[in-house]
């Protein structure tokens, strides 16, 4: 029997998603009518007050937004747009002054200035800090108390979103599945989608196990335009002792000293880049991970910060510590773990997606930012500056709440098009979900080629059987055709069968299960430029 129309309540904005880039969007969306749809507490959700690292931003002496811009477009490997990250690495500090001014309280030298540290691939110190490797924490209660002050903004937990209602070609609305398995339908015109990253899709990751590429399944169910999908970070410096998910070992150690070696104490990174240990991610994990692929084991040896640690570390010396590892003394296990996504809904400068009525922010979104490979600590800079500018332009171009009967026939054609089911027991789709996580871990990691991507893509229908509308399904299926798609190695996307002839410079998109490249205007461009010079 088809699904009942479950109950609606209307609002003039939803957002989806209680991190940094959510919290963000809602406190720019003026005095619209908002609605703040978070499956944990707001604040606490998904990865943002994870964050360890910091937040990278030109504010520093010496410093200035050009030269932010410059190193990420260095770290991205000519995949990032110039124009976005011009305009990032411009808006950041006035972003920061925003939040220090609703109350954050970020690290601050002897003098009371604020102290800045310096993370891989950075060509100066320009990484803020807060209560020394939480900073992330420190974001999230700042946006969390500012959001529980504002009277137009109606916090509800305990959803998670299935499906975007789209009624004549715009979004109509969203619904959501509560913690008791009940639905709701929240009708809006507009509809910010802030679900976060995927990196628990992968069997060794750093992200909590609500980041399962939700967000971009309903977009792409609903026709929204995805990129770069095959775009994951494998962070180097992840505790190797099994947890799941594997606890972060903040670059910022890297930053203050600390060294990566192998089982002997020789420095694995000696010879490799002229940054040594400071050397984009994308490299320092490559290098890791085929250490451990002939044997050797990997330790960060944290021991030249010496009685600092603890003060400055004090997140990693207590999941040391509980782990009975002491940081101080010797070095640590680490190994490559899925970490954070490049790729996701494609959207403009002001986070608006390729359907009218939705946008996207945070991790969720591809902005163009990050390019192959995401500069340290650019993640909640991007989130704050694209987090307030999808609010400001959702408050600018509000349209009514749709009519009764427009929420009836969206919700009619989801069930019908198979988007809405009953679908499996919850242990069926857990099982199916676990068994996605070894395949990616397998076929997508740190190193592909095609023949692996191949068996990774058969093993995955496998897997799925009558269970393809499961969102782990459906996303593992466009990131592993995204990968095949991209001949070429960029970046976090290393391809050891790499065609020569490929550029790579274009982005792999995914509409409605279909995977092609697009090369835009600047890249374009950019291979022009290439073929007047030879380089």
């Amino acid at each position: 029997m088809a699904p009942s129309l479950p109950e609606v309540v209307p609002a003039d904005v939803v957002i989806v998603g209680g991190g940094v880039a959510g919290m963000m969007a809602a406190l720019h969306a003026g005095r619209r009518r908002v609605v703040l749809l978070s499956d944990r507490p707001v604040g606490r959700s998904g990865s943002s007050f994870l964050a360890q690292g910091g937040i990278a931003v030109a504010l520093g002496p010496g410093d200035s937004p050009e030269r932010h811009a410059l190193d990420t477009l260095e770290a991205a490997d000519g995949l990032a747009d110039p124009a976005v990250v011009h305009m990032v690495t411009s808006e950041g500090p006035r972003r920061i002054r925003e939040i220090l001014a609703l109350g954050a309280r970020f690290d601050r030298d002897d003098s009371g200035r604020l102290a800045f540290g310096r993370e891989g691939a950075h060509s100066l110190r320009r990484v803020l800090h807060a209560n020394g490797d939480a900073t992330g924490a420190e974001l999230s209660r700042t946006l969390a108390e500012a959001v529980a002050r504002s009277e137009n903004i109606r916090i509800v937990q305990g959803h998670r979103a299935e499906a975007l209602l789209v009624a004549d070609g715009r979004v109509a609305g969203v619904v959501t599945v509560t913690t008791d398995g009940s639905r709701r339908i929240f009708a809006a015109s507009s509809v910010v989608l802030a679900t976060g990253g995927l990196g628990h899709l992968f069997q060794r990751t750093t992200n909590p196990p609500e980041a399962r590429g939700s967000g971009l399944a309903v977009a792409a169910w609903a026709g929204a335009e995805l990129a770069d999908l095959e775009m994951v970070q494998f962070h180097p410096t992840a505790l190797a002792d099994g947890s799941d998910p594997a606890p972060l070992l903040t670059e910022a150690l890297r930053g203050e000293g600390a060294v990566l070696v192998d089982g002997e104490g020789r420095p694995v990174m000696a010879g490799v880049h002229p940054a040594g240990d400071l050397a984009p991610r994308d490299v320092v994990s490559r290098v890791l991970w085929r250490c451990l692929q002939e044997g050797r084991p990997v330790y960060l040896d944290a021991r030249p910060i010496g009685e600092r640690l603890q003060r400055r570390f004090p997140t990693v010396h207590e999941l040391c510590r509980r782990r009975d590892l002491d940081a101080g003394t010797q070095p640590i296990p680490v190994a490559p773990a899925a970490h954070y996504h490049m790729g996701g809904i494609m959207v403009d400068e002001h986070g608006k997606s390729t359907i009218p009525g939705l946008w996207a922010c945070g991790e969720v979104a591809c902005t163009g930012l990050h390019g192959a490979n995401r500069l340290a600590s650019n993640s909640l800079l991007e989130a704050l500056v694209y987090g307030a500018r999808v609010g400001e332009d959702v408050a600018a171009r509000l349209a009514a709440v749709p009519r009764p009967g427009e929420v009836r026939v969206a919700w009619r054609e989801l069930v019908e098009g198979g988007i809405v089911v009953p679908g499996a027991p919850q242990g069926e789709r857990d099982r199916v979900a676990e068994g996605v996580r070894g395949i990616l871990w397998r076929g997508v990691g740190v190193e592909r080629d095609a023949a692996g991507l191949r068996h990774a893509l058969d093993s995955l229908e496998g897997l799925a059987g009558k269970e393809s509308r499961v969102a782990e399904v459906s996303v593992a299926g466009w990131i592993l055709r995204s990968a095949l798609e991209r001949r070429s190695s960029r970046g976090a996307h290393l391809r050891t069968d790499a065609d020569p002839a490929d550029d790579g410079l274009y982005r792999v998109v995914v509409r409605r299960g279909r995977v092609w490249r697009r090369r835009l205007a600047w890249m374009a461009a950019r291979t022009a430029e290439r073929a007047q010079t030879g380089r």
